[in-house]
């Protein structure tokens, strides 16, 4: 062991260390991979070669319009190919990449482009007047707008902005991409879904980008030359990353702008779909499609859920339908999901309700987290009981940099030495995490997450309103959706046709009310209402 102590010559050199980034997995694709396919997306199919040499000319075209090493580009778009290359381009010319959810509404997209501070903002035409009402509302400078259209989906340009085919052909495909110097340089900015009032803005680095994508292909055992079904939206923790870890595979991206059951029968039939991502909406989209809308395949499809717990019973009815599905977990301050439900053989022999229960587990941490469990308040572990509840807290490599411009809620979220999500659970016999509550009263709709008091503040703006509460409602295509319990001023009066209009004018549509309950609120003796009790009546349909 003594020489051991004599490190001289031993450094760090170019020969020996690297800075991990994704940009690498594209880069050698284009060189290994280069006639393979790498996008589909109706009539166009794009080869690596082609998708290398589009990158570089998005990131030559932004570095021509002033985009500096450090600045922020957003984009709003759905999973169209235009957002597969700024996935790729805008980090090879050293900038930024944040990808604005299409769902939100104007104000919050308005704060999101002056916080992050965007130079450009890359927006599907669709989505135009969203996002010129957005500019309008800024405070600070406007980004460069490139109009996006999508003649596929019959989209066409509008003229509002420079058209993003026109902007792309001003670029170098030769362009040298701007590698990182250090890999904790940051990468992308997300925004979290504002659940406890304006979204925070996550920092990814290069290392943990790089670090879980190789780790997401080892745990879903993914195949050289995989065809993914891109139905996670690219503006959830950049689709998961799964965006950044198909070129180190070979595999093909299968743009799907339009999730249904028809669009998902036909990319597996049609163009050979072996993977996908999704909520738990998704699977029971596919589970109750029309006869019409499905399509035949021959072979088994890999499916990754998470957004919210599903239930066990979609979990049994999909696995009948050739679809391999796995429980997954994660955060946006987690790249994505970091555990897995990892299936053990011993369990085949199980009854089929028992199984679908274990599949609905979050599952153990992955290869590259470091530990991900749950524990008390003084942050010691739980037993592994499946009984006692905790907080899930995790530490690794696919951990954030932080939340920009917030030092307290980073300080927060990172105290103790791990991230702390905030998501109450128990952990099984064999360190199998399972979800049994939600904090701060998160409803979880289709995936995405709405904040109980963001809805709640709404309610309070209308005039007839005294009181109000908003907890989650079971819904079958949904998973949850918000209800309402509001108790009117004396006097008033006010329907819920009215109510729900009003909440239209001021939040994104799937943030609003599906259900109004007109009533006094129950409270305790210190005038808290008692949401508990708000809860059992949604679930009752009370």
């Amino acid at each position: 062991m003594g020489w051991m102590r004599d490190e001289t010559g031993l450094g760090k050199c170019d020969a020996n260390h690297v800075p991990l980034t994704p940009l690498s997995h594209l880069q050698r694709a284009a060189r290994i991979f280069a006639g393979h396919d790498a996008l589909i997306y109706g009539d166009i199919r794009r080869t690596y070669a082609e998708y290398h040499r589009r990158v570089s000319q998005l990131a030559s075209a932004l570095v021509k319009v002033g985009v500096q090493p450090g600045d922020v580009v957003a984009t709003l778009l759905p999973n169209i190919p235009a957002q597969s290359e700024a996935t790729f381009a805008v980090p090879a010319c050293a900038a930024v990449l944040n990808t604005i959810n299409i769902r939100l509404d104007v104000d919050t997209i308005a704060y999101i482009l002056d916080h992050g501070e965007a130079k450009v903002l890359l927006v599907d035409s669709q989505f135009l007047p969203q996002a010129l009402a957005a500019i309008d509302l800024m405070t600070g400078p406007a980004p460069l707008l490139i109009e996006v259209p999508d003649d596929q989906a019959g989209v066409h340009a509008t003229g509002s902005g420079v058209i993003y085919e026109d902007f792309l052909a001003t670029g170098d495909p030769d362009f040298s991409w701007i590698m990182p110097k250090d890999e904790w340089e940051s990468l992308a900015l997300n925004y979290t879904s504002g659940t406890t009032g304006r979204p925070k803005g996550v920092v990814y680095h290069h290392r943990g980008a790089y670090l879980i994508t190789l780790g997401n292909a080892v745990k879903w055992e993914m195949p050289i030359f995989a065809r993914y079904l891109q139905i996670v939206p690219l503006f959830h923790c950049n689709g998961w990353t799964h965006t950044w870890m198909l070129p180190a595979l070979g595999a093909a991206a299968i743009c799907c702008r339009d999730i249904t059951a028809r669009a998902i029968y036909a990319a597996i039939a049609d163009h050979g779909a072996t993977h996908f991502g999704g909520a738990p909406i998704v699977l029971n989209m596919l589970i109750n499609a029309k006869p019409q809308d499905r399509r035949s395949f021959d072979h088994v499809v890999n499916v990754f859920t998470a957004g919210a717990p599903p239930a066990p019973a979609t979990l049994a009815a999909i696995g009948k339908l050739g679809f391999a599905v796995r429980q997954v977990y994660g955060l946006t301050e987690t790249y994505g999901h970091v555990t897995e439900c990892i299936w053990d053989p011993a369990w085949d022999t199980l009854p089929e309700a028992e199984q679908a229960a274990i599949k609905a587990r979050q599952g153990v941490g992955s290869p590259i987290m470091e530990d991900v469990s749950v524990v008390d308040d003084q942050m010691v572990p739980v037993p592994w009981d499946g009984v006692t509840q905790g907080e899930i807290v995790m530490r690794g490599n696919a951990v954030m940099k932080g939340y920009l411009k917030n030092p307290e809620a980073t300080d927060k979220a990172f105290a103790g030495g791990y991230f702390h999500s905030e998501d109450l659970a128990v952990q099984h016999q064999g360190g199998a995490i399972q979800i049994v509550d939600r904090a701060k009263d998160i409803i979880i709709s289709g995936g995405e997450n709405i904040s109980s008091v963001e809805v709640e503040s709404a309610l309070m703006n209308h005039p007839a309103v005294n009181l109000c509460a908003v907890v989650a409602q079971p819904d079958d295509k949904w998973g949850e959706t918000p209800c309402a319990f509001v108790e009117l001023k004396d006097g008033a009066t006010l329907d819920e046709a009215a109510l729900i209009a009003f909440l239209r004018e001021r939040l994104a549509g799937f943030k609003c009310p599906k259900r109004v309950v007109f009533q006094d609120l129950p409270k305790t003796a210190t005038g808290k209402i008692q949401k508990y009790e708000l809860r059992l009546i949604a679930r009752n349909g009370g």
